[in-house]
C-alpha cells in the first residue's frame, strides 16, 4: 500500500470512535430531516384541509401531537448536525495535524521528489493539498447518512403508495451512478489542474518576492506585475473550469431531483385503484425531497473526492519511506571523502579546493547526507551517508555558503542549532563571529529583529549571524562553505583569528571550502576537487596543506 494511503487508513483508524459518532448523528439528521419535512407535509396539508371542512371538523382536529412531534424532529435534526460537525472536523484536523508534520520531515530531509520543489510550492502542497484530504475524514458518515435517509423517506412516501418509494430509489440511484461518472469524467481531472494552477501561482510569487530587490533596482515593476497577472489569470482561469464542472453536476442533481418529485406525486395519482389524500401525496412529495437531498450529500462527497484524489497523487511521492524505521547513527566521527583515500579523525582540519564549479559544495553535502550520492564513495562515522537508514548528520554543525535566515529575531535564528541554548552560549557565539558588538549597540539586543532573510543586516553580518549559528551546535565538525565572504580584510581577519582560538578550544574539526589565502592557513590538510556529479563521482587528491599534489598522492574515486 502507498505510504500515504497507508498513513491515512491508520489515522482513520485511530479517530475511529469520533467518525462513529460523527456518523451516527450524520445518520439523526438525514432520518431527522426526512421525518421532519414528510411530517411537516402531511401535518400543514391536513390542517389547511381541517380549516377549509369548517369549524367543527377545525376543533376535531389534533394540532398538538403533530406540532410537538415536528419541534421534536427539529431539535434532533439540529442537534445531530452540531455533533456531526464537531466530531467529524475534529477528527480531520486531528488526522491532519499528524499528516503535515510527516510532509514536512520529508521536505526537509531534501530528497529527489521535493528538492525540485518551489518554496512556493511546497507551501501548497502543506496546505491545499493536505487540507483537500481531510475530505477523507468529513465524509465517511456520507453513505450511512445516504442509506438511511433512503431507508426513511422510502418509507414515508410508501404510505401514499409504493410507487412513490419507487420514485425515490430508482432516482436516487440515477442521481448517485450519474453524478460519479460526472465527478471522475469532468470534476476530478478541472480539480487536479486547479490545485497545480495554484501551486504555480505560489511558486511564482515567492520568486517574485525573493527578486523585489532586483525588480526595483532594474525598473521592472511593470513586467514582475505581469508575470503575476499571468500566472493569476491561469489560476483563475482553472477555477472558472472547476465551478462551471462542479455546477454541471448540480444541476444534473438538481433535474433527477425534479423527475423524481413529479414520478413519486404523479405516478400514486395515475396508477393508484383509489386517489390517496392530499395530505399522504404531501408526505410522499416531501419524503422524496428528503431522500433526495441526503442522496445529494453523497453527490458533494463525489464532487470533493476528486480534489482529494487529486491531492493525494501529488502529495505521494514525498511521503518516502516509514518515519518510524530504525535509523543507525555514527558512534565515531572520523570522515573519508574517497574510498581509496585517507581517513580524517575529529580535530582534524581539511581544506577543500578546487575551481569553481568543479564541485566543492557537492562534495560536503554529499558527505553530511544532504545530497544523494552512489554507496560505498564515502564514510562519516564509519557509517555510509548515502544509505538509506543511515542519518550522519548530528556529526556536522553547517554555515552554508548562501545563508538561510528566518524572519525573527537574533535569538530565534541562532537557536535553531540549540532551541535550549543560554544567553551566554548565544553572546559567545557571536563573539566568535566578531558580530557581538554590533548586537550589543542594537537597542534590542538579541531579540532584535532581522526582517525577512536577514534584510535588516548587511550581507556580511547575515553570514556571520550564519557562522554563529553553526557555533552554537556542539558537533565534532565544524563545515564551513566560505564563511568570510564578503567582508572586508580587517573583518576578515577577526573571524578567522577567532576562529582557530575556538578550535583550539573546543578541538571540533574543520572542513572549510575557501578561495581567498587568509583562510588557508587555518588547515593542515587539502582535498583538490575536480568533477563532482550529484551520484557520487569525483576525482579527488588529497594532499598536506600548502604542498603540491602529486599524481602519486592522487586519491581518485568512482
Amino acid at each position: 500500500m502507498p505510504p500515504l494511503e497507508a498513513l491515512i487508513r491508520a489515522e482513520l483508524r485511530h479517530q475511529r470512535p469520533r467518525l462513529v459518532i460523527a456518523t451516527v448523528a450524520a445518520i439523526g439528521v438525514t432520518c431527522g430531516s426526512a421525518l421532519l419535512l414528510g411530517l411537516s407535509g402531511w401535518f400543514i396539508t391536513a390542517s389547511a384541509l381541517a380549516g377549509l371542512a369548517g369549524p367543527a371538523v377545525a376543533h376535531a382536529f389534533n394540532y398538538m401531537l403533530p406540532s410537538a412531534f415536528i419541534r421534536l424532529l427539529a431539535i434532533v435534526r439540529t442537534g445531530s448536525r452540531y455533533v456531526e460537525r464537531v466530531a467529524g472536523h475534529e477528527a480531520a484536523l486531528q488526522g491532519l495535524g499528524r499528516l503535515r508534520p510527516r510532509l514536512y520531515a520529508r521536505l526537509a530531509e531534501g530528497g529527489h521528489a521535493t528538492r525540485a520543489l518551489a518554496v512556493g510550492e511546497a507551501s501548497s502542497r502543506l496546505i491545499e493539498d493536505v487540507d483537500a484530504i481531510q475530505t477523507r475524514f468529513i465524509r465517511v458518515a456520507a453513505p450511512w447518512a445516504l442509506g438511511a435517509g433512503l431507508a426513511v423517506s422510502a418509507g414515508m412516501a410508501a404510505l401514499a403508495h409504493w410507487t412513490s418509494a419507487v420514485a425515490l430509489l430508482v432516482g436516487a440511484g440515477a442521481l448517485v451512478l450519474g453524478s460519479r461518472w460526472i465527478a471522475e469524467r469532468w470534476v476530478r481531472p478541472a480539480a487536479a489542474l486547479r490545485q497545480e494552477a495554484q501551486g504555480q501561482l505560489k511558486a511564482r510569487l515567492t520568486d517574485l518576492e525573493a527578486a523585489v530587490p532586483e525588480v526595483r533596482a532594474w525598473s521592472l515593476e511593470g513586467w514582475a506585475t505581469e508575470e503575476v497577472a499571468k500566472v493569476a489569470d491561469q489560476a483563475d482561469a482553472a477555477g472558472r473550469v472547476l465551478a462551471e464542472r462542479s455546477g454541471h453536476l448540480m444541476s444534473w442533481a438538481g433535474a433527477v431531483t425534479g423527475l423524481s418529485l413529479a414520478a413519486a406525486t404523479g405516478l400514486p395519482l395515475w396508477l393508484a385503484p383509489a386517489t390517496p389524500p392530499a395530505p399522504l401525496i404531501a408526505l410522499a412529495a416531501l419524503a422524496t425531497a428528503a431522500g433526495m437531498e441526503a442522496a445529494l450529500g453523497l453527490v458533494t462527497a463525489l464532487r470533493d473526492a476528486g480534489a482529494a484524489r487529486a491531492a493525494a497523487a501529488r502529495l505521494e511521492p514525498l511521503m518516502g519511506a516509514d518515519p518510524d524505521r530504525a535509523v543507525q547513527r555514527p558512534e565515531g566521527d572520523s570522515l573519508q571523502f574517497s574510498p581509496a583515500g585517507p581517513t580524517f579523525v575529529g580535530g582534524s582540519r581539511v581544506r577543500i579546493a578546487g575551481p569553481s564549479g568543479a564541485g566543492k559544495t557537492t562534495l560536503i553535502e554529499q558527505m553530511m547526507g544532504l545530497r544523494p550520492v552512489e554507496p560505498g564513495q564515502m564514510s562519516a562515522g564509519g557509517l555510509d551517508p548515502a544509505l538509506p537508514d543511515v542519518d550522519v548528520r548530528r556529526l556536522f554543525a553547517y554555515a552554508a555558503q548562501d545563508v538561510s535566515l528566518l524572519n525573527g529575531t537574533v535569538a530565534q535564528n541562532l537557536r535553531l542549532a540549540d532551541p535550549k541554548a543560554p544567553e551566554a552560549l548565544l553572546w559567545e557565539a557571536l563573539e566568535d563571529a566578531a558580530l557581538a558588538e554590533r548586537i550589543a549597540g542594537a537597542s534590542k539586543g538579541l531579540d532584535t529583529p532581522i526582517g525577512p532573510g536577514g534584510a535588516f543586516l548587511s550581507g556580511g553580518e547575515r553570514r556571520r549571524l550564519s557562522l554563529a549559528r553553526a557555533y552554537l551546535r556542539g558537533s565534532p565538525w565544524l563545515v564551513l562553505d566560505e564563511p568570510t565572504e564578503g567582508l572586508d580584510a580587517r573583518t576578515e581577519q577577526q573571524v578567522l583569528h577567532r576562529l582557530k582560538a575556538r578550535l583550539d578550544r573546543t578541538a571540533q574539526g574543520l572542513v572549510m571550502i575557501s578561495h581567498r589565502p587568509a583562510g588557508v592557513a587555518l588547515c593542515e590538510a587539502v582535498i583538490e576537487v575536480d568533477g563532482v556529479t550529484e551520484a557520487g563521482g569525483s576525482a579527488l587528491a588529497v594532499g598536506e596543506q600548502g604542498q603540491p599534489v602529486g599524481p602519486q598522492d592522487a586519491e581518485v574515486g568512482h
